[in-house]
């Protein structure tokens, strides 16, 4: 269907309940057919490194999820804002069959046609000039770190390295990027952590100011934080932090890795405030659902870097530059921007009525489709309540219910996840 009529349609496109046959998952040699049967395999080969929900998805459709027994879930996660066009979106579908079919991989040591075209969209739709393709957000933000410290040992010498960020603030899990997080939890167990970073209040423009030195090269923000909330930054600080990096001429990098790509309403975050930055980094949304992620940069900045300086053997590989392209033209042409609009919008509405209605609710915020409702309480529990009965959404910082459902919802979708929610509520 066509995505400028997405409202005014009861789901973005057909979804068909799963049939008998998908709920026996009639089993063949070596075949799981249920969820514990995944977990116990799970369990058993890979490393525990994330606190699991006891729940195996193994089938999806635009806004919906199915379990290994059938069970349907409305899911408000999307991978972590992943799939922004919900899951298995046609056109990226058809892209990702299409390209495999032709070419997957050849290396960066060539020319590769889907990643120039994909280049080529996100500069035009963006105040960047170049584009670094890698794998994942924490990647995107590493060559942030990399560039910003190459382009002001150019431009001022050795001494120009330190980066400013955020406390609250999340930036990935490789090494540099916990480092250039603002949550010690990121960090513990993991030390020593490279040198060069400060944290600052976020929205406190005289600690930002009061933190710059002569060895600071560059401030790194989110426009809207994540992990710490869903916290959007405050209109004239943003203002004031571009003056201050103009003043001092530090770079102004903005991750952009769970807020950009239409997330918020506008094509990247930064939109809303008439702030551009130096740097930014994308991941999440851009492949549709497949991994990637790629640092941007203006022209004079991105110069910084000569061949030889950064890489990535699998970054811009065409199988996840045709998903991209696919995912980022449907994006920008196919309504959804307006469609976030409109439904995060309503959304937002039905939460400033609950949090009118529970005392306990202390905060409605967020842009778009990237919203938050502060609790007094622990989220963990509602989150569960909440799956039990079909709704799939998370919770950040401990206390902090996060929504960032696919792009593509409709008004009724939301009226579905408010009566679950408010449901829930009532028994807290």
């Amino acid at each position: 269907m066509p995505y400028t009529d997405l409202e005014e349609e009861a789901e973005p496109w057909e979804v068909r309940e799963p049939s008998p046959c998908f709920r026996a998952l009639t089993r063949k040699k070596g075949e799981i057919v249920n969820t514990n049967e995944i977990m116990q395999l799970s369990d058993k080969y890979v490393m525990h490194t994330y606190g699991r929900i006891a729940m195996a998805p193994v089938r999806g459709e635009g806004a919906l999820l199915w379990d290994a027994e059938g069970r349907e879930y409305l899911d408000f996660v999307a991978g972590i804002a992943v799939n922004s066009l919900g899951h298995c979106h046609p056109a990226v579908v058809q892209a990702v069959q299409q390209q495999a079919a032709r070419l997957m991989h050849v290396s960066n040591l060539y020319y590769i046609e889907p990643q120039a075209r994909l280049a080529e969209i996100l500069v035009e739709n963006s105040c960047a000039d170049r584009v670094f393709f890698c794998n994942s957000g924490a990647e995107a933000n590493e060559g942030a770190i990399k560039l910003a410290r190459k382009w002001a040992k150019k431009q001022y010498g050795p001494d120009r390295y330190e980066i400013i960020t955020a406390e609250n603030s999340f930036h990935g899990r490789t090494l540099a990027a916990i480092t250039a997080t603002g949550q010690p939890k990121y960090q513990k167990g993991f030390e020593p952590l490279p040198q060069g970073f400060k944290y600052v209040p976020f929205n406190d423009l005289e600690a930002l100011a009061g933190a710059v030195g002569p060895h600071t090269c560059a401030i790194m923000l989110e426009p809207v934080q994540g992990e710490g909330g869903v916290l959007p930054a405050a209109e004239e600080y943003l203002s004031g932090v571009r003056e201050l990096c103009d003043k001092n001429g530090l770079l102004l990098i903005f991750d952009e890795v769970q807020c950009g790509l239409g997330r918020t309403g506008k094509f990247l975050a930064y939109q809303h405030y008439g702030v551009e930055p130096d740097i930014l980094t994308l991941a999440k949304a851009l492949g549709g659902g497949f991994p990637m992620g790629a640092m941007l940069a203006k022209e004079q900045v991105a110069a910084a870097f000569a061949p030889g300086d950064h890489a990535a053997t699998f970054g811009g590989n065409p199988l996840a530059c045709a998903a991209g392209l696919a995912a980022m033209q449907t994006t920008i042409r196919g309504g959804i921007l307006e469609n976030c609009n409109h439904v995060g919008s309503y959304f937002k509405e039905k939460l400033h009525m609950l949090a009118g209605k529970y005392s306990f609710i202390k905060e409605v915020r967020g842009l778009g489709l990237m919203l938050g409702l502060e609790l007094a309480l622990p989220g963990g529990d509602i989150v569960n309540r909440c799956r039990e009965r079909g709704l799939l959404i998370n919770c950040a910082n401990n206390t902090v219910l996060r929504f960032v459902p696919p792009l593509i919802i409709t008004t009724a979708d939301v009226d579905k996840a408010v009566e679950i929610l408010d449901g829930v509520l009532q028994e807290q």
